[in-house]
């Protein structure tokens, strides 16, 4: 395997936040030439069968995915699980407790939003949620667009879902150690996502990665979505300061949100290890294991 690869290792479908399903996620990964495909839903694996079948009948390989929701020094952290057994108890039964705390913090929101001036968010988000368990502030916001009261998902966020905001209610999640565990004990590699989104300080951002690699963390996203030509350099450094492997992803959710579409971003910069050289033996090959086919897919 080499790190010139179209690896898409993050992303969602609308058993989470997205708005496409396994099945066409799939086939729009195969459409832009992604080779290695994860679907990451948020706090659920449900999908995991649907997206591995797919991913099987585009030709691709797959990868299982999640990105879990942790508390880190009061502020929320997503780390993607990449290879993991899902059929891991421990696994299941964690993934399980954290969508636990989402049905009363959606309702939290609503009646924020609602002395705001902005009624029935509730069960209108609900109806854009695949998966009531995942009702998110991303169902929140589509219902806000919708009704009109903002033009796009990101205004809904800059006005009333960020901290301070009236729909913002603060959650706590799993911890660091917890979701670190769950994924390193069901076989998988554990990754930091979007690690610039998180805006700490520069000790606050020490302490996240060391515990991380105390834990057993083994990856940061690198290149990813939301990250900048110079950041996707600045965590290449950290990458290679923390001996973590390099995981690449889009964080696509829709057609219509997303910055960036899947199989699109630049490959990882040299010299790292690539998260998917971890886990040879977990990827889960196409319907095609031709010779011609490994070495065309970069395998």
């Amino acid at each position: 395997m080499t790190s010139i690869l179209n690896a898409d290792l993050h992303c969602h479908s609308v058993v989470s936040d997205g708005t496409l399903t396994p099945e066409a996620l799939a086939a729009r990964a195969k459409a832009n030439g992604v080779a290695l495909w994860a679907l990451t839903d948020h706090d659920e694996i449900g999908g995991q069968a649907r997206a591995a079948a797919a991913a099987r009948a585009q030709g691709m390989h797959y990868l299982t995915g999640v990105e879990i929701s942790v508390t880190f020094i009061g502020h929320t952290v997503h780390i993607v699980g990449l290879g993991f057994d899902a059929e891991n108890p421990a696994l299941q039964r964690g993934l399980s407790q954290t969508r636990g705390g989402r049905g009363q913090r959606a309702m939290d929101m609503s009646e924020g939003l609602a002395k705001a001036g902005i009624h029935g968010a509730y069960q209108g988000a609900l109806k854009f949620a695949g998966n009531p368990e995942l009702i998110s502030r991303t169902h929140f916001a589509r219902f806000l667009v919708e009704s009109g009261v903002c033009k796009e998902t990101n205004e809904v966020f800059r006005k009333y879902l960020t901290e301070g905001k009236p729909g913002f209610v603060e959650h706590r999640w799993a911890t660091l150690r917890d979701a670190v565990t769950w994924i390193s004990e069901a076989g998988g590699v554990a990754v930091i996502a979007h690690p610039a989104r998180y805006k700490f300080t520069a000790n606050e951002e020490f302490a996240l990665f060391s515990e991380f690699k105390s834990h057993g963390g083994r990856g940061v996203e690198v290149v990813t979505g939301s990250h900048t030509a110079a950041e996707y350099l600045t965590y290449a450094d950290t990458a290679r300061e923390f001996g973590l492997a390099a995981s690449r992803g889009s964080d696509f959710h829709s057609p219509d949100e997303s910055h960036t579409e899947l199989g699109t971003l630049p490959y990882l910069p040299g010299n790292l290890t690539p998260v998917w050289e971890l886990l040879s033996e977990r990827i889960q090959h196409s319907t095609d294991p031709s010779p011609e086919a490994q070495a065309s897919s970069g395998f």
